[in-house]
């Protein structure tokens, strides 16, 4: 494999422009380097500092304009410095070769004062006036600069230049842009020398995409159709066979008879960015779809958009049969469940595994050893299809999805329509778990994952459980828990949106305890105003928990009243049917929705006026027809006489 021109828009990102920041010490040749470079020629009188400055498209073969800004050091303008700083993409150092107290300035101030500011951009040390260095004064730049490249990782490298005498001077802001349209950062870790983790497994992604016949290696035909589709140019015999005689000698485990192995896929490209052709990993990368972060870029992840808040995003068939496959391929040892190895190593082509953190680590059915079985796998993807579409698809694709990415996804259809029609087609259904704090929610959800009961499980945060629940006849239906924190409920019903992602509102109290059901009755008559106010009204049940306790007489009674009073279900014991009841609940999405007075007279106004104006459009219409049956009458009289 050998990295050619790489002079294509795409080899560089979605830049348009790559804005380049000079700064250092008065007089270390600022002004004088930004004149030389866009002239190419040393002018004698440079202006204090220059306007920005404009290297054109055609400048560097990466095809990108590059924008100069010069700046003043000068206390007085300090504040513009700063802000220009702010504004780089990349920031250019500048000492005076002729003035070394220039080039520690670089280390006691300069490098200090970018990571104040918080500019997080490469930085190019360059020094300036080279051919007025006397030659006594010869310095070793690697030795001289290596201690504080190690210090300040941001450096992305040295280079000493002349305008007087036009050396090196192009090289200088070639640099700076190549810093910016290839970043060494994100994939190489510079201090141990290697791949960083997240550029190892986007290239191994591509090794196994064009390893077409899975042999677990490239061979010269599978390496040629690679080279030709990121470069344009496919390799001599005699090109092959010298990439692979290079790999042998330096890692023979990077080649066997089949032809060129991962191993030796990964080291040709660390090869490259350590002779300085990071430009053709990052060509790579991008023909195969990825951003700057090592991430599929948004048009290679043709996710649907919703047109109504109130609708949502689920796998399709077709993507669930795909998954289960996959399940059953990483269950090496055949115990239908996949270890968290066997986990790690699905997911080995995806930029990390994206349920180690909240809100999906822990939101799924797992074993006390952390396996997860196929019905908790399927339900951690529902869940984050649900929750994030664009990071579903996105990891659908990194683990190997080869159909068509507008098949994997589909958008349900609105909620507002299911109640009208008195039905929904939905198989995932999202609920949200209101209740006071000592009320049990949690239990719920440890319930719904098939957890123990903890006495001490509340959350202060958002919480999510996940599973497949099985229902009569075979059929299996997917039920999201979201436990909504006591004190967070008024923030979320500022918006006027909340509810429309709900399938059904769920109200948990202690029935031992008065205090709790009167908390839940409050949350519950909230949410059902909030219904009412927003139109995006849902089916609310009662759960009543702790029913081994003694229940309290009046959370009994005025549970009951209320129910009957707002028309839903009477409260349900937290039991082991509970979520077939959810189900049903979810799937009748026209019943169970509270009323409460303030609605019904609403609704009974909105009746009164429609049948008024139903009244008025008869009589209109009456009094049309009468008005044109009198103009007949006199027109026929008229005649007639």
């Amino acid at each position: 494999m050998a990295g050619g021109s790489v002079g294509n828009a795409s080899s560089s990102g979605s830049r348009s422009v790559v804005r380049v920041v000079v700064a250092g010490d008065r007089g270390t040749g600022k002004s004088s380097l930004i004149a030389s470079a866009a002239s190419e020629s040393f002018p004698e009188n440079v202006p204090p500092v220059l306007p920005p400055t404009r290297l054109p498209a055609d400048f560097f073969p990466d095809r990108i304009p590059v924008t100069l800004i010069d700046t003043s050091s000068s206390l007085e303008n300090r504040a513009k410095l700063n802000e220009e700083l702010k504004r780089a993409d990349a920031v250019v150092l500048t000492y005076a070769c002729d003035q070394p107290l220039t080039l520690s300035r670089l280390n006691t101030h300069w490098l200090h004062e970018l990571r104040r500011l918080e500019v997080k951009v490469p930085v190019v040390v360059v020094g300036c006036k080279l051919d007025l260095r006397e030659e006594r004064d010869t310095m070793n730049l690697e030795q001289v600069m290596s201690p504080i490249m190690q210090k300040f990782r941001e450096i992305e490298t040295c280079i000493e230049c002349s305008a007087a005498n036009l050396i090196q001077v192009p090289e200088v802001f070639y640099y700076a842009q190549k810093a910016v349209l290839h970043p060494t950062g994100p994939l190489f870790d510079q201090e141990n020398q290697c791949l960083r983790d997240r550029c190892r497994r986007a290239l191994r992604r591509i090794f196994i995409l064009c390893d077409h016949d899975l042999d677990g290696a490239l061979n010269d035909a599978e390496l040629n159709e690679f080279q030709v589709k990121c470069f344009n140019a496919p390799l001599q015999p005699a090109e092959i066979v010298g990439v692979k005689r290079v790999v042998h000698e330096k890692v023979p485990a990077g080649v066997n008879q089949l032809g060129l192995t991962l191993t030796g896929f990964l080291y040709l490209h660390a090869l490259f960015i350590e002779k300085g052709r990071i430009e053709t990993t990052w060509a790579v990368l991008r023909k195969f779809g990825y951003d700057d972060d090592l991430k599929l870029r948004d048009d290679f992840l043709p996710v649907p958009s919703k047109r109504a808040s109130d609708q949502s995003v689920e796998l399709t068939s077709e993507a669930v049969e795909f998954l289960t496959g996959v399940f059953r391929l990483f269950d090496t040892d055949n115990d239908e469940v996949l270890q968290p190895s066997e986990l790690d190593e699905l997911f080995c082509t995806a930029p990390e595994s994206p349920w180690d953190e909240a809100p999906y680590k822990d939101a799924a059915e797992r074993t006390d050893r952390g396996e997860i079985s196929l019905n908790g796998f399927l339900s951690q993807w529902a869940l984050m299809t649900s929750l994030d579409p664009q990071l579903s698809l996105a990891n659908l694709v990194y683990i190997g999805y080869g159909g068509d990415p507008n098949s994997a996804l589909r958008v349900t259809r609105k909620r507002s329509i299911d109640r009208k029609k008195q039905r929904t087609e939905r198989n995932v259904f999202q609920c949200f778990v209101f209740g006071p704090k000592s009320a049990e929610k949690s239990s719920l959800l440890n319930t719904l994952l098939g957890r123990p009961f903890f006495k001490n499980n509340s959350t202060t945060g958002d919480r999510y459980a996940v599973n497949v629940v099985d229902q009569l006849g075979g059929s299996k239906k997917i039920v999201i828990l979201r436990e909504i924190p006591e004190d967070g409920v008024k923030k979320f019903l500022n918006n006027k949106e909340f509810l429309a992602a709900c399938d059904v509102a769920i109200f948990v109290y202690d029935s031992s305890d008065e205090k709790s059901w009167k908390k839940s009755k409050d949350l519950l008559l909230e949410v059902a105003r909030h219904g009412e106010e927003s139109s995006y009204g849902v089916p609310c049940l009662l759960i009543a928990a702790k029913d081994d306790l003694d229940p309290h007489p009046v959370a009994v009674n005025d549970s009951v009243k209320v129910c009957q009073k707002l028309g839903i279900e009477d409260p349900i014991p937290l039991s082991k049917n509970i979520f077939s009841r959810i189900i049903s609940a979810a799937e009748h999405p026209h019943l169970s929705i509270p009323e409460t007075e303030t609605g019904r007279n609403r609704k009974q106004y909105r009746h009164l006026v429609n049948q008024s104006l139903i009244f008025v459009s008869i009589g209109a219409a009456v009094a049309v027809v009468g008005l044109a049956a009198y103009r007949a009458y006199a027109a026929r009289r008229s005649s007639s006489s």
